[in-house]
């Protein structure tokens, strides 16, 4: 075979990676519209204000007998929607795993998530069940399609240029959330012009986001390849064992790589936090703060830009100092932030873009750079498998944040005090992660170094 010809085979394989490349971009696009307009900004208060109108005398409602307070039941439904992850992901991640076929699973996960978001457009009056069911499906299906999504990084970008396309990805998904989010607020702040309620142009924000969801998915869907993978040894038994049978097992294995699990014990801990603020900011402006939805509508807004380019421009600090340092340096400021956010004043909007101006910055490089830097740690083959018990805790589906924050609430009835109790997540996570080696743990489960890691 001449150079020329090595040459050419060469380009073409750049040219498609680049390609492949793209297209993963573009399901960070589809699906980080949910996100952002569902479960960042609408869902919260819409859901709780729904359940507030079906709640009793003393402010409980009561699903399935059970007593709930009515400000806790949003909190409640996303920590819910992480054991239905739980039960599924396992399962999903090993079969992705031993067949090499990722997209048509990804495909169907991406489909019920954008359905049941299409679905919330009839969440109207009491149905705070309907509501909490159709955020429980469509959170589990989120989570099971990013496992997926995630795990193709490994395999459609080299070790040097993970964090450069881990970062775009996320990019991609703020740009949407802020095209998506300006025309919310349009929508939002004049529904009398268009001749619909504030609750129906809340229902429509939300019914948007899953068709959004679903029409970009196709481009992912033509873009991304299945490849090929080496039968696995394990039994068919193991293999179809139920969802928590199925992670145990992926723990055990993870315990010949005891750095990996180290790394993901910290960013299990972290990033809890992280989403939980996401999840749960929204009800703390308007219930706590008495802001007003277009106030928090712009707040978030403010999130999605400044998340653009703090995703690309910590991304390339990563370049210089490493992905764990600049990690920690933004947990750093996440700690900060929370503290700050306990002493905004009532009724000021100026406090709360400050805060969201820190968060947005923060934001991206947190979840980008985690990805990309796990993305190491994962013995080739099992992809989708250990990227299971890393989307746990991603993307608002953990549970023992949400869990914290509505029991915090519960017991107290103060916002202030559930938002501050999440510092804990980002102290324990800072502390675990920096005790982490991440080059010995690359090396340990035999990939390459990159030069800056």
């Amino acid at each position: 075979m001449g150079i020329d010809t090595v040459r050419t085979a060469a380009s073409d394989e750049a040219a498609e990676r680049r390609r492949e490349q793209r297209g993963w971009y573009f399901y960070d696009w589809a699906c980080s519209v949910y996100s952002t307009s569902v479960l960042t900004v609408f869902l919260g208060p819409y859901l709780t204000s729904v359940a507030k109108h079906a709640a009793d005398a003393d402010g409980y409602v009561h699903p399935l007998g059970i007593p709930v307070r009515a400000g806790s039941f949003f909190a409640y439904s996303v920590s819910l929607s992480v054991i239905v992850a739980v039960l599924v992901m396992p399962l999903v991640g090993a079969a992705a795993d031993r067949t090499g076929r990722k997209k048509p699973l990804l495909g169907a996960a991406a489909y019920v998530g954008a359905a049941a978001t299409t679905g919330m457009f009839f969440l109207g009056g009491d149905r705070y069940l309907l509501g909490g069911a159709l955020l429980i499906v469509a959170n589990a299906a989120q989570s099971v399609s990013m496992m997926l999504y995630n795990s193709y990084l490994p395999q459609i970008a080299p070790p040097e240029e993970r964090d450069a396309v881990s970062s775009r990805g996320w990019a991609f998904g703020y740009a949407a959330g802020s095209l998506v989010l300006v025309v919310n607020l349009v929508l939002y702040l004049a529904h009398d012009s268009f001749g619909v309620s504030e609750s129906t142009a809340v229902r429509i924000c939300l019914a948007s986001a899953g068709l959004w969801w679903g029409g970009f998915t196709l481009v992912p869907l033509l873009r991304l390849r299945d490849r090929p993978t080496a039968a696995r040894t394990e039994g068919k038994e193991a293999a179809t064992a139920p969802g928590l049978r199925r992670l145990a097992a992926t723990v055990r294995d993870m315990r010949r790589h005891p750095l990996t699990l180290a790394f993901l014990l910290a960013y299990l801990v972290y990033n809890d936090g992280i989403q939980t603020v996401i999840s749960q900011a929204s009800v703390y402006g308007s219930e706590e703060l008495g802001l007003s939805q277009s106030t928090l509508i712009g707040a978030v807004l403010l999130v999605q830009v400044l998340a653009v380019a703090g995703a690309l421009g910590m991304g390339r600090l990563a370049r210089t100092y490493g992905a764990k340092r600049t990690i920690l340096g933004s947990l750093a400021a996440w700690t900060l932030t929370l503290g700050a956010g306990y002493f905004l004043p009532a009724g000021a909007p100026v406090g709360f873009f400050l805060l969201a101006a820190a968060i947005g910055l923060v934001l991206g490089s947190s979840q980008a750079l985690s990805r990309s830097l796990f993305s190491h740690l994962v013995p080739p083959g099992k992809e989708a498998e250990y990227f299971s018990a890393y989307e746990m805790s991603d993307r608002g589906m953990s549970w023992l944040g949400p869990l914290l924050f509505g029991i915090t609430y519960q017991l107290t009835g103060s916002y202030r005090d559930a938002i501050v109790s999440l510092v804990v997540f980002f102290v324990i996570g800072f502390l675990l992660l920096a005790r982490v080696p991440v080059r010995r743990a690359i090396e340990g489960v035999g990939n390459p170094v990159p030069e800056r890691i």
